[in-house]
């Protein structure tokens, strides 16, 4: 009976180690994501205070 616990036992553990795998799969995906989006709304930002000519987000520079 032992051997068969001991069975059950790593089936669980590999199980859980491919559920951890997969979600840090997925939480590296939406932090590549998140980068992007930044970067995305950084140079939309720009364009948006160069093409008023005006600071939109206080840093007391237009356009950077």
């Amino acid at each position: 009976m032992g051997i068969f616990w001991e069975l059950l036992q790593q089936d669980k553990i590999e199980e859980q180690q491919a559920k951890s795998e997969d979600i840090e799969g997925r939480l590296e995906a939406l932090e590549q994501e998140l980068r992007q989006t930044h970067l995305l709304l950084r140079k939309t930002l720009e364009a948006l205070e160069t093409h008023l000519s005006e600071d939109i987000d206080g840093d007391n520079v237009i356009g950077r």
